[in-house]
Order: C-alpha cells, then structure tokens, then sequence
C-alpha cells in the first residue's frame, strides 16, 4: 500500500511539476481547485472507512454473506452519491471559485481544467470503492499494484496531453486532468475483471440488508464523512488566506500541498491498511492485539515522518528547483518545505489516530478529533502566521498548529483505550 499510495500521490506532484513549466497562472488555476477535489476525496474516503469498518467486522464476526450484501450496497450507493456531488460542483464552480480568492482572469483557465478533473474525480472514486472492497476482505496487493498502474499510465500520457507531440501543440492545462480521467478508467476496468472472479458480492436480500445496515452505517460513514469534508473546508479557507499575499503564494503554497501527500505515503498507507485489520480484532473483541498494532504504527509514523521532513528540509531549495519552474514560486517553495515538512511527524500521529478510532467503534471522538485538528490548532495558527510574517510566518504557523494537533490527538487515543486489553491485575494497579 504504501508503494501505491507512493506512485499514485507522486504522479499528482508531476502533474503539478509538468502544469509548473506552463507558467505561474496554469499552476495558481489548478491550486484554486484543490479545495474542491479533496472535498470529493472527503466524501469517498468517509464511505471508504464505512466500507472497509462494516466488511472487515462481519468477516471477523463470521457473517461472510452479511459482507457480500455490504459489499454490493456500498459500490451502487457510494457511484451515485460522488456522481452527484461532481454535478453539483460543476454547476456551481463560478462562484465557489469566486469565493476562494481567483480573479476573474484565472476564471476561463480554471474552467477548462475542472469539467474533465470532476470526470476524473468520479471515477476514481469508484476505483476507491473498489480498493475498499479489497482491502476490508485483506487484499492489499491488488490495491497497491493498480494505483501503481494507474500511476504510470498518468505519468506516459501527461506530458503528451499537456504539452502536445510533433505538429499536435497538446491541450495545456486541461491535459493533466484528461490523462489522469484515462489512466482511472483503464484501472477501473482492470478492477472489474477482477471484481467478477470473486464472491464478494450479492443481489439478493438487498432491501433487507439496506435497513439492518444503515444505521450503523450512517453511523460510521456520517461521522467519517464529516471528518473527511472538514480538511477541505480547511483547505478552501487556508487558500483564501495564501490568496491574499498573492498568486505567487498561492501557486507554491498549492506545490506544497502535492509534495505534503506525497511525503505522508506511508501514513497514507497506513490509514487504508490498518483499520480492517483493526475492524477485525475489534470484531473479536482482541483488544491486547489492537494495542500492539497501534503502537507500532504510532512508532513508525513518528520516526519515519521525522526523518524524511529532516532530510527534505536540507534539501529544500533542490526539491523546489526540481519541482518549480519559476524563481518566485521555487523561492516561496523552499520556505514551505522547511517549516512544514518536519511537523509531518505529529500531523501523521493525528492522521492514524483519527483512522484507527472509527475502526474501533469512536467515530464521534474522531470526528471531534479532525475538528480540533484543523479549526482550533492548524486554521488559527496559520491565520496568524500570515499576519505576522507572510510566506514565513504562514510556514511556521502551519507547523505550530500539526505539532499541537499531534499531541492532542495522542492523548485522547490513551484515554480512549484506556484499560482496554491488559490483564485484569494490570488494569486494577
């Protein structure tokens, strides 16, 4: 999983390093979108967690044709409901642009690239779904060798669609989104053949399994889902802040975003990855497992993020000439990385426990945890980074608020867990 969240979060950073070389307005016209994409993300990562929690709990129950009808209710539920949203998005993009800072000479620049970005968005969501599907019944090689195949297929059509072959000039900015909308299509394809050598699915007793299931359900994916939608909204109101230091900022401040995913990979990783296995051991009520498992992914998020943020902070100003084509924005780039990328370590801690709690039956504290992360730790530090001192201060800002987002989410973990799988003697000390 990891590799493939590697590959798939790395071919968004070369579709940012390849929209770079068009000039500061293409790169500032596709970071005005970012926003709206992870709310789209938001909403399916949210049904994700409910899907990968329900399945992975009635495998571990033995209710193996109660995971089927999941299953098969999920995929049809979770198409229509990302389909609509797309549309919705579509519909209204002039004035959520609008809202978000971009000036009317972006606006033309931003509509070529959203219609074939919310095409792509949608079907790689039901390619998520997919993925949910496997990884909730412990398959996570599939997943992570389609997302490296989807990587690589974006990565050969990018530069054609974008910059053109021989006598053909290419189509510019909307290229990037028409070659990633092709690469999640073929993968999808991929993925149904696949889907069809299963049993994993059903058609029948739907209806009833709709009722038994939507509470629970909703109370799972609701939460999650609100939790999901809240870094989008943050990002949408952290853009309106970068917009007013300029285009400049906000274009770096949206490489900075592509490069941030791709060096969370591993927390990314283990954020699909762990919690059907925890949805398991807590369907078995095997709670000393559960401890065993959460500390060695809190050890290796904390020491792993803390290196590579290290180590790119070093190398700032090479990774921002390697992914900028412009002095101003490699300048603003470099300032980015370094206050940013060390704080990863703590953003990752808060990342896993917020993951890890909806598998374990705390959707509520999860969601309060997301919230706190973002608009009472990271929002309000940032604000005040960019009234203090600017690019500069928006950096260490953002630093502050992951670091004392990490921390707090590390201590509502131990007292969530509490006693929880230690021997009755230890329990009562």
């Amino acid at each position: 999983m990891a590799l493939g969240v590697l590959s798939l979060l790395g071919f968004q950073l070369v579709d940012s390093a390849f929209i770079a070389r068009l000039g500061t307005a293409p790169l500032a016209a596709q970071s005005f979108t970012f926003p709206m994409s992870f709310l789209i993300i938001g909403v399916q990562v949210g049904l994700g967690i409910a899907i990968a929690a329900l399945i992975s709990r009635a495998l571990g129950a033995g209710e193996a044709s109660r995971a089927r009808r999941l299953g098969s209710l999920v995929l049809v539920g979770g198409s229509l409901m990302v389909g609509i949203l797309c549309l919705s998005l579509l519909i209204l993009q002039a004035p959520l642009f609008r809202l978000l800072g971009a000036d009317q000479a972006l606006l033309p620049l931003i509509r070529a690239y959203w219609t074939p970005q919310l095409l792509a968005s949608w079907v790689g969501a039901l390619l998520y779904f997919g993925y949910s599907l496997f990884r909730a019944h412990g398959d996570m090689r599939l997943p992570g060798k389609m997302m490296v195949l989807t990587s690589l297929l974006n990565l050969l059509l990018d530069p054609l669609l974008i910059f053109g072959l021989g006598g053909w000039p290419g189509l510019g900015l909307p290229g990037a989104a028409w070659a990633t909308a092709i690469a999640f299509t073929l993968g999808l394809l991929v993925l149904g053949l696949r889907l069809k050598q299963t049993d994993w699915l059903a058609r029948q007793a739907l209806g009833m399994e709709m009722r038994r299931s939507a509470g629970p359900f909703l109370g799972i994916a609701g939460p999650a889902m609100i939790s999901q939608l809240m870094p989008p909204l943050a990002a949408m109101l952290a853009t309106a802040i970068l917009a007013s230091l300029g285009e400049t900022a906000v274009a770096a401040w949206g490489m900075a975003s592509r490069l941030e995913t791709v060096s969370l990979m591993v927390v990314l990783a283990l954020t699909m990855s762990l919690p059907p296995w925890l949805g398991r051991c807590y369907g078995a009520a095997d709670w000393q497992q559960i401890r065993r498992l959460m500390r060695l992914a809190l050890r290796v998020v904390a020491v792993w993020q803390l290196a590579l943020g290290l180590l790119l902070a070093l190398a700032a100003p090479w990774v921002a000439d390697l992914l900028a084509g412009n002095p101003e924005i490699r300048g603003e780039l470099t300032i980015l990385i370094r206050g940013l990328l060390p704080s990863y370590a703590l953003l990752g801690v808060c990342m896993v426990v917020v993951s890890a709690s909806n598998a374990l039956g705390w959707p509520l504290r999860s969601m309060l945890m997301s919230a706190v992360r973002l608009f009472v730790c990271y929002l309000p530090c940032l604000w005040l980074g960019a009234q203090w001192g600017g690019i500069v201060g928006v950096a260490l800002g953002a630093a502050l608020g992951n670091a004392l987002a990490g921390g707090l989410a590390f201590v509502l973990y131990r007292r969530s867990i509490g006693t929880r799988g230690k021997p009755l003697e230890a329990a009562t000390v």
